[in-house]
């Protein structure tokens, strides 16, 4: 049977070298070697915030049933969560939203999971929301309004990296070297556009799925109104450079090491996000740090209760948060932005 690493080097032998677009899609997205299709790594390869700390999905829940009464309570609405993994977030986030009388009986939950391992395990932990599972953001129903979480998924859109020669800029390909080892390399024409930088940068990245995010929210959000709440690492401001970065078993290994067996992930050019989303007509509130979103929130308050009522679990709680909220760690690598129907007023925490 054919490994990834066969399929890429006669891909590679048979057609010349690839982009690091098209190699982050099949060792991530591939149905049959790819990374979140087979081997599902949370806890083990990564850990995201709900893994860290309860607070994150509670505040999440509570954001959520804020933005229903927005959006006028409806008897039913569509709650989509991109990415849901264990379900460890959409548990917490249900449980904190419980305390708003409807949220709740109007959810109907749909998720989108690639793996079919965690497929099955959503299935029998939310078995009493019947939940809908979804291949494709565009598949959501659009018969109700509707809300979107997603949190850590941006980071893994395969991304084009651009390199400056001179005056002219390279895409960054992979090919093989003289053993044939797959090896990273520069295109031998010039790039047909001039990527947009600051200063002296002279790498750069940019993921073409941003657009198609966009314009896939453009579509739904015509259709009905709603929200995307859509959490990752990345900068508020400025391109990328080369952030291009893999993990395996809570290491950081080179990203062409272990194809389809190994996380691969870069850095989310959020205002880009927001550049393309107000571009294309919706309303957009943020970026902010994930700092001042959970802050905003009431991130304090929850912890002090929780400690509160759990005074032997008081120090694991404080470090949780503190890891999400303090910038030494993840409370100003991470962005919260939001997308919405451009007639809806601004959401809370923005």
């Amino acid at each position: 049977m054919s490994t990834l690493i066969d399929r890429l080097t006669a891909m590679i032998q048979t057609s010349g070298p690839i982009s690091v677009a098209a190699y982050m899609d099949l060792c991530l997205h591939d149905r049959r070697h790819g990374y979140y299709a087979t081997r599902p790594g949370l806890g083990r390869d990564f850990i995201t915030a709900p893994e860290i700390s309860q607070i994150f999905g509670e505040l999440l829940g509570l954001w959520a049933a804020h933005e229903w009464q927005q959006l006028g309570a409806p008897g039913r609405f569509n709650l989509i969560e991109i990415g849901p993994g264990r379900g460890t977030l959409m548990t917490d986030a249900l449980r904190a939203a419980a305390s708003v009388p409807g949220f709740a009986e109007a959810a109907q939950l749909h998720f989108i999971e690639p793996s079919p391992v965690l497929r099955a395990q959503l299935a029998s932990k939310f078995e009493s929301h019947a939940p809908v599972f979804l291949d494709r953001l565009e598949q959501a129903p659009t018969d109700k309004p509707l809300l979107i979480l997603a949190n850590e998924w941006l980071d893994c859109l395969p991304v084009q990296q651009y390199v400056r020669v001179g005056e002219a800029w390279h895409e960054r390909v992979i090919g093989l070297d003289d053993r044939g080892g797959l090896t990273f390399g520069l295109s031998d024409a010039p790039a047909a556009f001039v990527p947009e930088v600051s200063g002296e940068q002279d790498a750069v990245e940019l993921q073409p799925g941003l657009k198609t995010l966009v314009e896939t929210l453009d579509e739904l959000l015509r259709k009905t109104r709603g929200r995307a709440l859509l959490i990752d690492y990345g900068l508020a401001t400025g391109t990328p450079g080369d952030t291009l970065r893999s993990y395996q078993d809570g290491a950081q290994i080179s990203p062409l090491a272990a194809p389809g067996a190994s996380d691969l992930t870069c850095d989310v050019d959020f205002g880009r996000l927001s550049r393309l989303a107000l571009a294309q007509g919706l309303a957009c509130s943020g970026p902010v740090s994930q700092s001042q979103f959970l802050i905003t929130l009431g991130a304090e308050a929850r912890l002090n209760q929780l400690a509160r009522q759990h005074p032997d679990q008081a120090e694991d709680l404080y470090a949780g948060v503190k890891r999400l909220v303090d910038p030494a760690e993840m409370g100003t690598r991470f962005q919260a932005i939001c997308v919405s129907s451009p007639d809806l007023a601004s959401p809370a925490a923005f």
